[in-house]
């Protein structure tokens, strides 16, 4: 069976847990996909400065904001095909990752990196 290492938890990936195949762990393909589309995205907010953690009871991402105001949580939706935050009304494509860290960055800080 293949091994998908796929580190969820934990901020930033501390704690890494691998699936092997989605039967062994109980992850649908559909969540093990989503997981796996988050991290990414997670890895690309990371490097532009700010806090993330995936949670793992849904998936999701939340990015905190530097000013300690509301987090701001993360999902992927419309049938996996676009990121989305501030009830769907703000979304990108998973597609372009680094381009939807970028929005998403702009959109909780409030400026352009």
């Amino acid at each position: 069976m293949d091994t998908v290492a796929v580190p969820l938890g934990g901020r930033n990936g501390v704690n890494p847990m691998t699936v092997r195949g989605t039967a062994d762990v109980g992850l649908s393909p559909h969540v093990l996909e989503e997981a796996v589309k988050l991290v990414e995205l997670r890895d690309a907010v990371a490097r532009l400065g700010l806090q993330t953690e995936i949670r793992e009871s849904m998936p999701a991402l939340v990015v905190h904001s530097p000013d300690m105001g509301l987090p701001v949580w993360v999902f992927v939706g419309y049938g996996g095909a676009y990121y989305s935050w501030q009830s769907a009304e703000k979304r990108h494509p998973v597609g372009d990752v680094a381009g939807a860290a970028m929005a998403l960055a702009e959109y909780v800080m409030g400026r352009v990196f």
